[in-house]
Protein backbone atom coordinates (compact mmCIF):
# COMPACT_ATOMS: atom_id res chain seq x y z
CA UNK A 1 0.00 0.00 0.00
CA UNK A 2 1.53 3.17 -0.53
CA UNK A 3 0.49 7.21 -0.57
CA UNK A 4 0.34 10.19 -2.51
CA UNK A 5 2.14 13.07 -2.01
CA UNK A 6 0.84 16.22 -3.72
CA UNK A 7 0.03 19.58 -5.06
CA UNK A 8 -3.22 20.12 -6.70
CA UNK A 9 -3.22 17.36 -9.40
CA UNK A 10 0.28 16.50 -9.37
CA UNK A 11 1.44 14.04 -7.76
CA UNK A 12 4.96 14.63 -5.92
CA UNK A 13 6.09 11.18 -4.61
CA UNK A 14 4.09 8.04 -3.57
CA UNK A 15 6.37 6.11 -0.90
CA UNK A 16 4.96 3.37 1.16
CA UNK A 17 2.81 3.84 3.94
CA UNK A 18 5.27 3.15 6.34
CA UNK A 19 7.39 5.68 4.27
CA UNK A 20 4.98 8.29 4.26
CA UNK A 21 3.68 8.17 7.86
CA UNK A 22 7.56 8.28 9.21
CA UNK A 23 7.92 11.52 7.09
CA UNK A 24 4.82 13.00 8.22
CA UNK A 25 5.66 12.44 11.86
CA UNK A 26 9.14 13.41 11.19
CA UNK A 27 7.82 16.82 10.40
CA UNK A 28 6.02 17.40 13.18
CA UNK A 29 9.06 16.89 15.25
CA UNK A 30 10.61 19.17 13.23
CA UNK A 31 8.13 21.94 13.36
CA UNK A 32 9.16 23.46 16.53
CA UNK A 33 12.65 23.90 15.51
CA UNK A 34 11.61 26.51 13.20
CA UNK A 35 8.32 28.05 14.46
CA UNK A 36 6.56 27.49 11.17
CA UNK A 37 3.72 25.44 9.83
CA UNK A 38 4.99 22.46 7.86
CA UNK A 39 2.91 22.52 4.56
CA UNK A 40 1.80 19.71 4.61
CA UNK A 41 -1.73 18.86 5.03
CA UNK A 42 -3.49 15.70 6.87
CA UNK A 43 -3.00 12.39 4.97
CA UNK A 44 -6.37 11.71 4.31
CA UNK A 45 -7.51 8.66 1.77
CA UNK A 46 -3.69 8.07 1.14
CA UNK A 47 -2.69 11.62 0.02
CA UNK A 48 -1.58 14.59 1.45
CA UNK A 49 -1.82 17.76 -0.52
CA UNK A 50 1.47 20.30 -0.15
CA UNK A 51 0.89 23.79 0.35
CA UNK A 52 4.25 24.12 -1.85
CA UNK A 53 5.14 27.76 -0.87
CA UNK A 54 4.42 26.97 2.84
CA UNK A 55 6.45 24.43 2.93
CA UNK A 56 9.20 25.84 0.77
CA UNK A 57 9.52 28.29 3.69
CA UNK A 58 9.25 25.55 6.04
CA UNK A 59 12.34 23.58 4.31
CA UNK A 60 14.56 26.79 3.91
CA UNK A 61 13.93 27.54 7.80
CA UNK A 62 15.18 23.96 8.63
CA UNK A 63 18.17 23.84 6.37
CA UNK A 64 18.80 27.65 8.05
CA UNK A 65 18.93 26.04 11.61
CA UNK A 66 21.02 23.26 10.66
CA UNK A 67 23.38 25.70 9.13
CA UNK A 68 23.63 27.50 12.29
CA UNK A 69 24.99 24.40 13.90
CA UNK A 70 27.94 21.89 14.02
CA UNK A 71 26.48 19.83 16.54
CA UNK A 72 27.04 16.40 14.56
CA UNK A 73 23.90 14.42 16.21
CA UNK A 74 21.64 17.29 15.56
CA UNK A 75 22.75 16.90 11.68
CA UNK A 76 22.28 13.70 11.69
CA UNK A 77 18.50 13.49 12.96
CA UNK A 78 17.89 16.33 9.88
CA UNK A 79 19.86 14.74 7.35
CA UNK A 80 17.34 12.27 6.03
CA UNK A 81 14.38 14.89 6.23
CA UNK A 82 16.01 17.60 4.73
CA UNK A 83 17.13 16.02 1.55
CA UNK A 84 13.87 14.08 1.25
CA UNK A 85 11.91 17.11 1.38
CA UNK A 86 14.63 19.46 -0.68
CA UNK A 87 12.89 16.65 -3.36
CA UNK A 88 9.69 17.72 -3.05
CA UNK A 89 10.52 21.43 -3.09
CA UNK A 90 11.75 20.99 -6.53
CA UNK A 91 9.65 18.88 -7.67
CA UNK A 92 6.65 21.01 -6.62
CA UNK A 93 8.37 23.79 -8.80
CA UNK A 94 8.73 26.09 -5.24
CA UNK A 95 12.19 27.49 -4.23
CA UNK A 96 14.01 27.86 -1.14
CA UNK A 97 13.99 30.90 0.79
CA UNK A 98 17.39 32.85 0.43
CA UNK A 99 19.10 32.32 4.03
CA UNK A 100 19.48 35.56 6.30
CA UNK A 101 22.53 36.66 6.16
CA UNK A 102 22.34 39.27 8.77
CA UNK A 103 21.79 36.94 11.48
CA UNK A 104 25.41 34.80 12.47
CA UNK A 105 23.55 33.18 15.83
CA UNK A 106 25.10 29.88 16.35
CA UNK A 107 23.08 27.68 18.08
CA UNK A 108 23.89 24.04 19.41
CA UNK A 109 27.43 24.58 19.06
CA UNK A 110 29.89 21.68 19.70
CA UNK A 111 33.27 22.98 20.33
CA UNK A 112 36.67 20.84 20.56
CA UNK A 113 39.67 20.10 18.43
CA UNK A 114 37.80 18.45 15.32
CA UNK A 115 34.77 21.15 15.54
CA UNK A 116 34.21 22.57 11.72
CA UNK A 117 33.85 26.17 11.66
CA UNK A 118 31.60 28.19 9.12
CA UNK A 119 33.48 28.75 6.46
CA UNK A 120 34.99 25.77 6.00
CA UNK A 121 31.33 24.02 5.94
CA UNK A 122 29.62 26.66 3.78
CA UNK A 123 32.07 25.85 0.99
CA UNK A 124 31.03 22.32 0.86
CA UNK A 125 27.26 22.36 1.92
CA UNK A 126 25.71 23.16 -1.07
CA UNK A 127 27.11 20.68 -3.09
CA UNK A 128 26.88 18.11 -0.28
CA UNK A 129 22.59 18.91 -0.03
CA UNK A 130 22.78 18.73 -3.93
CA UNK A 131 24.46 15.10 -4.18
CA UNK A 132 22.81 13.72 -0.76
CA UNK A 133 18.98 15.20 -2.69
CA UNK A 134 19.54 13.79 -5.80
CA UNK A 135 20.42 10.25 -4.04
CA UNK A 136 17.05 10.59 -2.52
CA UNK A 137 15.29 11.71 -5.65
CA UNK A 138 16.76 8.58 -7.18
CA UNK A 139 14.68 6.35 -4.55
CA UNK A 140 11.45 8.56 -4.50
CA UNK A 141 9.18 7.25 -6.90
CA UNK A 142 7.12 9.73 -8.55
CA UNK A 143 5.56 9.50 -12.09
CA UNK A 144 7.16 12.66 -12.86
CA UNK A 145 5.66 15.75 -14.54
CA UNK A 146 2.98 15.83 -15.48
CA UNK A 147 0.14 18.60 -17.34
CA UNK A 148 -3.38 19.07 -15.89
CA UNK A 149 -5.78 18.58 -19.26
Amino acid sequence: MSQYFRVGDQILWNPSSGVAGLFMRSAEALAPETGLPTGLGPMESDECEIDPATFAVFVSALVERYERSNHPILHSLMDGFIATALVLVERSGAELSPPDTNDTTWKDVQVSEHSEWPLDRQLHEIDRWAALSARHARAMPWPGPQSTP
